[in-house]
């Protein structure tokens, strides 16, 4: 799950790191009174959306009074932003923070993580910040601190230090530097982040360490510990579809190409994907409907996946574990049924009552098409979208 920056930094504030003075806003109205109550000669009135490339696609904007920022607002609220991360639909900007603006000395990147294969979380830190992290790894990987975090023991202070020095801080703030990364520690365990960012982290004129920006996952597995967290979704930022199939339960992940894919286990759906992209096709979702789906759960899953106006034809690849293929071939029949589909389905099961959910399939008097392996299936869906 992710959220905001306004969020993240209340979140990361808790625990002891230093963000700037600011305040969320709705209107152009609220952005001069926040302006006028900061009191400081400029501020910064940033867009609110869940993507990273803010500023070059004109989310963030520098005021020089408090009449400025609500006229800044006003240009920012209900546009359309289109970033890298937001790809080419874009997000519409709903919500602004207004924060007191400062002046910068240095900027620098701080980010925590997940590492899968050192099974630990670890920091990286680029004296690079305010620059895309991807480029720098990308083109000079060398400029990227890695420091691993033994979960037993957490970050120690000698580790802090070690990165401050290598991000060579002045020695006088090589304290504050202890303090904020622990804090970032901190938040990322209290809350079971994925993912912590501030970039960037800068050195302000007055020589304090101040979060910038931040951004902050979360393992979605792990938010029945954290209700406080969950609150903080917003669906307004989240794809209709994906919001729609997290009612029941269902992992879906909207992608741009035209075969729409149903399968259950996470690794038999990437295989899936793979194999359409070898049939000379494109998945247009990931879906997994899981083990234990029940036939009302893969009809709401067969729904969403043709409500997709791009989906031409659809590939289901099952195999039947703890998800028996007839329960599978009873819910795609009562969603085909209720939808009165007309684009083909290509299906495909092995496993727990094959026979019978290919039965039922067969005696529906619908128009399946039933495929004898996952290559045979995956070259008639793409054949049969591209119809």
């Amino acid at each position: 799950m992710k959220i905001h920056e306004y969020q993240a930094k209340q979140i990361l504030s808790r625990h002891g790191v230093a963000i700037p003075r600011g305040q969320l806003v709705t209107t152009p109205e609220q952005a001069r009174v926040v302006a006028e109550r900061l009191g400081t000669a400029r501020v910064v009135v940033k867009a609110q959306i869940h993507a990273g490339g803010r500023g070059k696609a004109g989310g963030v904007k520098l005021a020089k009074s408090p009449e400025d920022a609500e006229r800044l607002a006003n240009e920012i609220l209900g546009k359309k932003l289109v970033t890298p991360q937001t790809g080419p639909e874009g997000r519409i900007v709903r919500k602004l923070l207004v924060e007191e603006g400062l002046e910068i000395r240095r900027e620098i990147y701080l980010g925590l993580l997940v590492d899968r294969v050192a099974a630990a979380p670890v920091f990286m830190a680029s004296a690079a910040g305010g620059m895309e992290i991807e480029e720098v790894a990308k083109e000079k990987p060398e400029a990227i601190l890695r420091e691993r975090v033994t979960s037993g023991f957490g970050l120690e202070a000698y580790q802090a230090r070690k990165i401050a020095f290598a991000l060579d801080l002045a020695p006088e703030l090589v304290g504050q530097a202890v303090k904020l990364l622990s804090g970032i520690y901190r938040s990322f365990v209290e809350t079971d982040a994925s993912l912590v960012e501030i970039n960037p982290c800068i050195v302000t004129g007055d020589g304090r360490l101040v979060a910038l920006d931040a951004k902050m996952n979360f393992d979605d597995n792990a938010l029945y510990r954290h209700p406080e967290l969950a609150e903080l979704r917003d669906l307004d930022e989240e794809a209709p579809l994906e919001v729609e199939a997290s009612k029941y339960k269902l992992n879906y992940i909207k992608l741009d190409g035209n075969v729409g894919c149903m399968v259950n286990g996470a690794g038999l759906a990437m295989a899936t994907m793979d194999i359409i992209k070898l049939a000379g096709g494109s998945p247009a979702n990931f879906l997994d409907v899981g083990g234990g789906a029940s036939a009302e759960q893969v009809k709401n899953a067969f729904r969403i996946l043709t409500s997709d106006p791009s989906v031409r034809a659809v590939f289901i690849n099952i195999f039947g574990g703890i998800l028996r293929c007839d329960v599978l071939a009873t819910g795609v029949v009562n969603a085909a049924r209720e939808l009165e589909l007309k684009i083909p389905v290509v299906v495909q099961m092995e496993g727990t009552n094959v026979e019978r959910g290919r039965q039922i399939l067969q005696e529906s008097g619908l128009n399946f098409t039933v495929a004898s392996g996952m290559k045979d299936g995956a070259e008639k869906a793409v054949r049969l979208g591209q119809a």
